[in-house]
């Protein structure tokens, strides 16, 4: 009687649908295709140019690396697609957890997502500027090399605002991910940490700019990073688990 009570005490499997266990690899795959695309247009790309205060010195870089910059304008553009996909996947996989969230973080990351397309169209008036078309000429190469410094300035503060969007979102994402039990709580508490020191980071440099030189990258980057790659690997090798795991 006792074994039989037991028995009935325990809750009956109950797999989780197949669009959802799609969708969760799609959500790895989309991590592990993402990270190398805006690590590429973000940070190589960057170390590749020099911007420093002078305006002659960037537009030189810039002419110099022109196909590697615009190999950078490529891989912007196609990381955004990626995170629409992932974006997408993320919502499917979630919304059974809790819906209004899972909504509210997709449309928070999906414009996440057109700030980073406007990243890309921003690159691309610098080059433009820098090559000097024809009908810029009249302004004078002096003028043309402060606008191309000026432009991509506002590249940086363009792509500050989508990580703050972006750890917004991702950080409600990695709440449901916390509260589903579909991966290992460790593994999507890291992601909340993660999310939040980068919001925190650029609400930061947003208010007193000087912090840019104190929170670098592998601060506000490394613990995101980290949480992405490895969370892309489960999904891809692991899956999720059921939710009767829970």
């Amino acid at each position: 009687m006792s074994a039989r009570m037991t028995r009935l005490a325990t809750p009956l499997a109950t797999p989780l649908p197949d669009v959802e266990r799609r969708a969760a690899t799609a959500v790895g795959v989309g991590y592990l295709l993402a990270l190398p695309l805006a690590l590429f247009a973000e940070f190589y790309v960057h170390s590749q140019l020099t911007v420093s205060g002078d305006a002659a010195e960037f537009a030189r870089s810039v002419i110099a690396h022109e196909r590697l910059f615009r190999l950078g304008i490529v891989s912007t553009v196609a990381a955004a697609v990626v995170d629409t996909v992932l974006i997408a996947a993320l919502y499917l996989t979630l919304r059974p957890v809790d819906a209004v969230s899972a909504l509210v973080a997709m449309i928070v990351r999906i414009i996440e997502t057109v700030i980073v397309v406007g990243v890309a169209l921003v690159d691309l008036v610098t080059l433009r500027v820098v090559t000097g078309a024809d009908y810029l000429q009249v302004l004078g190469d002096r003028s043309l090399q402060s606008l191309a410094r000026l432009s991509w300035s506002v590249h940086g503060d363009i792509t500050a605002v989508s990580l703050l969007l972006a750890g917004i979102g991702s950080t409600l994402f990695c709440w449901l991910w916390f509260r589903s039990h579909l991966v290992p709580r460790p593994l999507a508490a890291l992601g909340i940490v993660g999310s939040i020191v980068l919001a925190l980071r650029e609400v930061a440099v947003m208010v007193v700019p000087p912090v840019t030189a104190i929170v670098t990258i592998p601060y506000y980057g490394g613990p995101i990073f980290v949480f992405e790659l490895t969370m892309g690997l489960w999904l891809v090798t692991k899956g999720v688990a059921d939710r009767s795991e829970r």
